[in-house]
């Protein structure tokens, strides 16, 4: 089999104004996608999805587009889709930034490969160690009174566990979480997330108040680039730390374990190119006891679909100690894909047909296109 040709097609998909995310990185209203079909000659077509919101991944639509149409595409084309793993090195050799691309171009490698082998992707993953995933909503950085309907409204659709965006004002960011925790209780899970929007002496100042409020823990409190930062605010609190902006690759989990900066993981499917560094963190994580869970950022039907095979066939993903945000259903009005994936609010299951298991709903992509 080879794969003889790749075709993209640019979406913008709007966010459920009553869901749309405030955060320590800014506004999150719209998502900008570029979907990917890799095809064979075969017959057989594998999708893949590129997040492009720039606030995000660092790349768009037009970069995508572009080193797919010129680089990845030429280089890929003729090669069989099944050598994943030599595709997957190859295209980091060749294209050294824009991890989200080259994840959406291994995503369709991974959907050929499930297909032509007639599995769900979590068998080429090692096969599952769990079938339910059980996940945690994430809570806008809006008004405490805001913040407060909308996590009871999460409570409504069957979470258990939720974050609350912060790294917005450190005041205001107490006011939210204390709202929060008033409006559901003591007994639902509940986190913080500041997208590294606090300076490491904030950060200290705060976190005491937050374990106050029974915060079980505080998701990269400080910016990326200096694990140190993490380290500092980790060594002065009781509260976990997940490192989350700071991890993209298996290197950089082995520079957050030597450095003593995380307490947890969040891994992406797309921060680090796609399944294969996904999966090496997921190890990294298992092997020096380090929970992980699966974070996002708003992935539709195709990427979200290999975030719950990721979370299946992990066993370093701990979901039961750190919920996963597999959630994007509750954020669109629609998605891309013919068959709603299994989630529902607070768990996630297995999906069992073969390859990522989706297929594309063209309808739903005419009204979100981008001409």
């Amino acid at each position: 089999m080879k794969i003889s040709a790749i075709e993209t097609t640019p979406i913008n998909v709007p966010i459920d104004p009553a869901r749309a995310t405030v955060g320590g990185r800014g506004a999150h209203t719209e998502s900008p996608f570029l979907l990917i079909e890799m095809q064979t000659d075969e017959g057989i077509v594998g999708l893949g999805e590129v997040s492009c919101t720039p606030l995000w991944s660092g790349e768009d639509q037009v970069t995508a587009a572009h080193f797919i149409a010129t680089i990845l595409g030429p280089l890929l084309i003729g090669q069989d889709p099944l050598d994943r793993v030599r595709l997957s090195r190859l295209m980091r050799a060749t294209l050294a930034n824009n991890p989200f691309t080259r994840a959406g171009i291994e995503l369709a490698l991974w959907d050929i490969g499930g297909k032509a082998a007639g599995v769900p992707v979590y068998q080429l993953l090692g096969g599952a160690v769990r079938r339910a995933i059980r996940t945690k909503y994430s809570v806008s950085g809006v008004a405490p009174d805001r913040a407060a309907a909308i996590a009871t409204w999460a409570v409504e659709q069957g979470f258990t566990a939720m974050k609350v965006k912060v790294g917005i004002d450190p005041a205001a960011d107490l006011a939210r979480v204390r709202a929060v925790r008033a409006a559901v209780g003591d007994d639902v899970l509940l986190g913080v997330d500041a997208n590294g929007g606090w300076n490491p002496a904030a950060a200290v100042a705060l976190l005491p108040h937050l374990a106050d409020l029974n915060v079980a823990f505080v998701e990269q409190p400080v910016p990326a680039g200096d694990p140190r930062w993490l380290a500092h605010v980790r060594n002065a609190s009781s509260l976990p730390v997940v490192a989350d902006e700071s991890l993209s690759t298996g290197a950089d989990a082995l520079a957050l374990i030597q450095a003593g900066a995380a307490d947890m993981f969040s891994v992406y499917v797309g921060m680090g190119g796609g399944l294969l560094e996904a999966q090496t963190i997921a190890a990294i994580g298992e092997a020096a006891q380090v929970p992980v869970t699966i974070g996002s950022n708003l992935e539709l039907g195709i990427a979200q679909a290999a975030m719950i095979h990721l979370a299946v066939a992990s066993p370093g993903v701990r979901p039961e100690i750190l919920p996963c945000d597999i959630i994007s259903r509750f954020f669109y009005t629609h998605d891309i894909v013919q068959e709603p994936l299994p989630v529902a609010g607070g768990v996630a299951h297995a999906i069992e047909r073969p390859g990522l298991g989706v297929d594309l709903d063209w309808d739903a992509i005419a009204r979100c296109r981008v001409e």
